[in-house]
């Protein structure tokens, strides 16, 4: 008998600490061509698109796919777990949850090898269902002293602010616009569905790193060229699903600015082949679009863990 886990069963199992161990080991085996990924797959219709997202870590015996579906404007999250062994169904389980922890975790990675030793003020612009995860993870790989965000909605902004002080324990303060959360922040998180670029990259100081997450399609852009031609390091997750959908890379590339061959691979850094970064003043971006190898990571943590508490239902396999 296989799983069915329900969102309230991952968020019980599936911690941010957990995740970016879980993470970190996955992208040491993807730069040892020990992970086969493949890029998201989009079908669209015109009601919606269904997207797809396969992957295997062998090491684990654990191979699968993320299926989701936005209709309407919803989202709709499954992720299907199969023994890479025999083949045998493992789980299902909603995935929404997951989705948002995995892609913290994937810029806690990024900012325990990118971001500098030192650092005083976190900051975040947009204030949804993922920038939460992503300051809860940035916060578990550094310590800071407080932190600053920006958002559209005054009301929205301050209620994030009081809610995300408590998550991390940490004074989170609104800012008045998002160039001041650029211009004083060791750490700065852009989280937003934004099209345009959210903050100007001239306003960035020495030695931030900035963690992008919001650009998943070539259409969106949300950092601007000068935040990508200023970076001593500019790192995606993945080049191959990066060259189809990372809008903030894209245009900067086309423009002639940098070049593919000036993009490193977040695993190539996890494994130590090159540097996060030389020194204290150099600016540095992580372009995340959330890769499949990071819901079969944490995929099979969770249904280990749900294994061994009893947790989930079983359904026939």
């Amino acid at each position: 008998m296989a799983l069915f886990l329900t969102e309230d069963d991952v968020g019980k199992l599936l911690t941010m600490n957990d995740a970016i161990e879980v993470l970190d080991r996955a992208f040491r085996q993807l730069a040892g061509n020990n992970a086969p990924v493949r890029p998201r797959q989009r079908v669209k219709i015109a009601g919606g698109t269904l997207q797809v997202m396969p992957a295997a870590l062998p090491a684990e015996r654990a191979i699968g796919f993320k299926a989701y579906t936005t209709m309407a404007g919803r989202p709709n999250f499954h992720f299907t777990l199969y023994d890479s062994t025999t083949g045998e169904l493992l789980a299902v389980m909603q995935a929404n949850r997951l989705g948002q922890i995995r892609t913290g975790a994937a810029s806690g990675v990024a900012t325990r090898y990118m971001a500098r030793d030192k650092v005083a003020v976190v900051g975040c612009i947009g204030t949804g269902w993922q920038a939460r995860s992503q300051v809860e993870a940035v916060c578990a790989v550094r310590k800071f002293e407080r932190g600053l965000a920006y958002g559209r909605d005054p009301a929205r902004l301050r209620a994030f602010c009081d809610e995300i002080s408590n998550t991390v324990n940490l004074p989170i303060e609104p800012a008045s616009n998002p160039d001041q959360v650029a211009s004083e922040v060791d750490v700065l998180i852009a989280a937003t569905n934004a099209r345009r670029p959210v903050f100007d990259g001239n306003a960035l100081s020495a030695g931030v790193h900035v963690n992008a997450i919001g650009s998943n399609g070539a259409e969106r852009q949300e950092v601007d060229e000068a935040t990508v031609v200023r970076s001593s390091r500019v790192v995606v997750d993945l080049k191959e699903q990066a060259n189809i959908e990372c809008g903030d890379v894209i245009p900067v590339v086309s423009a002639g600015r940098i070049t593919w061959s000036n993009v490193i691979e977040l695993a190539d850094i996890v494994a130590g082949r090159t540097s996060g970064r030389d020194s204290d003043d150099e600016i540095t971006l992580f372009e995340s679009q959330g890769i499949a190898l990071e819901d079969v990571a944490v995929g099979i943590h969770v249904y280990r863990l749900a294994r061994e508490r009893g947790i989930g239902r079983e359904i026939p396999a």
